[in-house]
């Protein structure tokens, strides 16, 4: 029996519903998704097995343009899937006439199947949908071109067929176990607490956090987790805080709740905030974070 597998990298603007999108693929929430651009950091994988295949999903930062150390790193993970994929989901959306050209000759010089998503045609009458889906055939007549709405789970099946139709032969790049990601557990649930931020605050704050886990403590009754939210500023140090401790205590109940669920576990959640100045642009920072510099 012959055996497909393959790396399927998700490439995209901030904010176009890569990360609803992934995580509908995989079947499991592995991406954060908030309603505000540049949630996602890292690149994350998304394991999805089946008898005679395996699909490694990708999602990656949304293309921009570097303001920040911490952005240019960001953007390394976006020319990593550019170098291994075996297919290219490429994501725009019904409003959006723009792409990154220098993104999409990559893509066209590397000979891999690009299937070219449009995103929120919910939000479009018919007529304008098929207006864009020609739009985009003209750009791209090689690309398979998708209408999607991952807010409402629309046409996502018609994706991964495509993406099976289009998957190299090759033996598993993974072991075929239970896993879903080769990140550590660590790493999604500071992702779920960083998602909550981005949920609970406002303007600068959530994208001055960085979440890192540092004990993680396992029993039969309950999973006692300490984890530390970096800022880069004394006020916003306060922000997180909250008025004698109120937005902390709130945000540590949301994320426990959504922690909970995603480890099948009671949870102890304890938050602290320290400051790290202007961490974004701190290299020895960044790489004490997890980000390539």
């Amino acid at each position: 029996m012959n055996h497909k597998a393959g790396y399927v990298n998700i490439l995209g603007h901030p904010n176009v519903g890569k990360s609803t999108l992934m995580n509908l693929l995989i079947g499991e929430k592995l991406s954060i998704i908030t309603s505000k651009a540049q949630t996602t950091r890292h690149r994350i994988l998304g394991i999805v097995n089946g008898d005679d295949y395996q699909i490694v999903y990708s999602d990656t930062p949304g293309i921009l343009k570097p303001h920040y150390k911490l952005h240019k790193s960001m953007m390394k993970f976006v020319d990593s899937a550019l170098q291994d994929a075996d297919v290219f989901l490429y994501m725009t959306e019904v409003g959006e006439n723009n792409f990154e050209e220098d993104v999409i000759r990559k893509i066209q010089q590397s000979g891999k199947p690009l299937i070219l998503i449009i995103n929120k045609v919910d939000l479009a009458k018919p007529e304008e949908a098929e207006n864009k889906v020609m739009f985009w055939k003209n750009q791209f007549p090689e690309a398979e071109v998708i209408p999607v709405s991952a807010m409402l789970n629309y046409n996502v099946e018609k994706v991964k067929d495509t993406v099976l139709q289009l998957l190299p032969e090759n033996p598993p790049y993974f072991e075929k176990d239970d896993e879903l990601s080769d990140r550590p557990l660590r790493f999604f649930i500071s992702e779920i607490i960083r998602e909550k931020i981005f949920l609970q605050f406002t303007k600068e704050v959530p994208y001055s956090t960085e979440v890192v886990v540092e004990s993680f403590k396992e029993s039969e009754k309950i999973t006692v987790i300490a984890a530390t939210i970096f800022v880069e500023r004394e006020t916003q140090k306060a922000i997180i805080l909250g008025h004698k401790g109120a937005a902390i205590k709130k945000l540590g109940m949301s994320a426990r709740k959504d922690i909970e669920e995603f480890i099948g576990s009671r949870v102890y959640l304890d938050l602290s905030v320290k400051v790290s100045d202007d961490w974004r642009e701190d290299e020895r920072q960044l790489k004490r974070f997890g980000y390539d510099i």
